[in-house]
């Protein structure tokens, strides 16, 4: 095969990380998931997949550099690349390589912004012609959070994850995410809170506003950022407090656990802010921190979201 043809059926692509603005956990649902609501929003913290079609094969590889994570259908990548040719009805060969950036179980939605880039990625590969709604679906028979990235950068979430409205925040901001280097499993976090909590509260005034009218400040957003797992997991994990408080102690104008865990993040104004805010908490300690801006793009999880490997951006 000419190596024109070999350069053409191959792709790179970044899959960004989220935070959660604010999250309710509401009532479970008859398929025993907890209904949610959440605003979510993406982060410029990417992981990479580079993607070729090799005609030559069949069959599905993934390799990916990090150890800890599966390489087979344990990995949401490598079932999503799957769903899309069961659907196709193709049988190419697929060669996957993963690069992790994101970290593992951190509430930073790594995996199933992974899965996305990897449907978006291979259904243009395959020159399929899939519409968003089509996108979400699958997403959502993958997994929860899925379908937030084919509406990216800003968007309110409800369900268990499946309807997604995108929403519009104005001005820009700069984010600290801090990992203090262990997972929360998502399950045993919802156990908790479901057995902790007497009572599930109502959505209040905010969330029903914002529902309205899908277009906020962030000035708006920072005064009411909420996340009901944190009175749940902070007695479990008091350093998740302590770096929540040293996140505002350092400037930050509201910060929050991301999701079940364990990343907590801090919203500042200005990238110098953020960027003295990292140094001092890398001086510090042995964390995972990263300072970088709000996500700002739309689809497909990147500025240049198919980029021909002789162009791809370096990992």
């Amino acid at each position: 095969m000419s190596e024109s043809v070999v350069s053409a059926a191959e792709i790179v692509v970044r899959a960004p990380a989220k935070v959660n603005l604010l999250i309710r956990v509401l009532d479970r649902l008859p398929n025993g998931y907890h209904e949610l609501w959440s605003l979510m929003h993406t982060v410029d913290l990417f992981d990479h997949l580079r993607i070729r079609l090799n005609p030559d094969q069949k069959g599905l590889s993934l390799v990916c550099g990090d150890a800890l994570l599966p390489v087979d259908r344990g990995n949401l990548v490598y079932r999503a690349a799957d769903l899309v040719l069961q659907r196709a009805g193709r049988s190419v060969g697929v060669e996957i390589e993963l690069t992790k950036v994101i970290p593992l179980s951190a509430g930073l939605g790594g995996g199933s912004s992974d899965a996305a880039a990897t449907l978006y990625a291979l259904v243009h590969l395959l020159n399929l012609d899939w519409t968003q709604a089509e996108f979400c679906e699958a997403g959502a028979a993958l997994g929860s959070d899925i379908p937030f990235f084919f509406r990216a950068p800003c968007a309110v979430v409800r369900g268990w994850g499946q309807e997604v409205t995108p929403c519009s925040l104005k001005g820009e901001r700069w984010v600290v995410l801090v990992n203090p280097g262990f997972s929360v499993q998502t399950k045993w976090a919802y156990e908790q809170l479901a057995s902790q909590r007497s009572a599930v509260l109502p959505l209040g005034e905010f969330p029903k506003r914002v529902d309205r009218q899908l277009s906020l400040s962030w000035e708006e957003v920072v005064e009411r950022m909420e996340n009901d797992f944190e009175a749940t997991l902070f007695p479990f994990y008091p350093i998740l407090g302590f770096i929540k408080e040293k996140l505002l102690s350092l400037g930050a104008q509201a910060a929050l656990l991301s999701g079940s865990g364990a990343t907590v993040f801090g919203i500042f104004h200005t990238q110098d802010g953020a960027r003295q805010a990292s140094i001092r908490l890398r001086r510090d300690t042995m964390w995972r921190i990263f300072d970088v801006p709000m996500g700002s793009t739309d689809l497909p999880h990147d500025p240049f979201p198919l980029t021909p490997s002789s162009q791809a951006p370096k990992t």
